[in-house]
């Protein structure tokens, strides 16, 4: 009876290893299209801030953002770029994309902006990138994988285009409602009113420098949202010690509404 037993666990252990070989096996084309995906991604993908020539260093990084449209237009969050710029010290917004080892810096301007969908269009000239595709966002479903890509810390880490993994955890609305009834003021009853699209919230973490990123399918690399927020548990500093894991993506939905109304 016993040497039957060793012959079960020994069979076992087989079927499972074989298992195991056959998962991987099956994962390595998909995880393969993910890589050649990430990669087509990488060229769209560019640091958004401010340019000073007096200033060291000269570009100051605030955000991420991808092309879209022609080409010549880049999409990030509204709240990425200053309300007021330095025009005693020439300070412009500018875009920065890697070449290589090299960083090339362009200059940008406001082409439109959503600010209640926290969505911003600007305009670079000279040679055009390779624009991402926008893909439908109405269809995303709850429990979807999705990437993100961007610039996490960009300012510490260098502008190196970081991909993170996300599952669609939620599709909420933009304000989220108070816990008790008390807590609900004239001001917060109209924002909720005025409360008229849905977000996705994801599971990955986001960080500082996220902002803009692209969330993306992981095969036909069409993006359906772009990162705006991360829920911060105390200060802002705690959102790099200890981060949520939670963000939040406004859908690509309002990115074509934006793009359309541009034109």
């Amino acid at each position: 009876m016993v040497r039957k037993a060793i012959q079960h666990a020994r069979g076992r252990r087989l079927t499972l290893a074989a298992a195991g070989l056959a998962l991987a096996a099956a994962m390595a084309p998909c995880l393969a299209q993910d890589s050649a995906t990430i990669e087509r991604i990488k060229a769209s993908i560019v640091a958004v801030g401010t340019f000073e020539p007096a200033r060291n260093p000269q570009f100051s990084f605030a955000g991420t953002g991808f092309a879209v449209g022609d080409g010549s237009l880049i999409a990030t969050n509204a709240h990425v770029l200053p309300k007021v710029l330095d025009s005693e010290r020439n300070e412009a917004i500018a875009i920065a994309m890697r070449s290589g080892e090299s960083i090339a810096v362009r200059p940008a301007q406001r082409a439109a902006i959503d600010d209640s969908a926290d969505l911003v269009l600007l305009k670079i000239s000279g040679t055009a990138l390779r624009p991402l595709a926008l893909g439908k966002s109405d269809e995303v479903q709850e429990g979807e994988l999705y990437l993100f890509t961007g610039f996490p810390i960009g300012a510490v880490l260098g502008l190196f285009p970081v991909t993170h993994r996300a599952m669609i955890a939620a599709i909420t609305p933009t304000v989220i409602p108070a816990a008790r009834a008390e807590q609900l003021d004239a001001r917060a009853v109209r924002a909720l009113k005025r409360s008229a699209f849905h977000v996705f919230q994801l599971d990955g973490t986001a960080y500082p420098g996220n902002s803009g990123s692209p969330v993306y399918h992981p095969k036909t690399g069409q993006v359906v949202g772009i990162v705006n927020s991360v829920f911060v548990k105390g200060t802002k500093e705690s959102a790099l010690s200890a981060p949520s894991g939670i963000t939040y993506a406004i859908p690509a939905r309002k990115l074509r509404e934006l793009l359309e109304s541009s034109r």
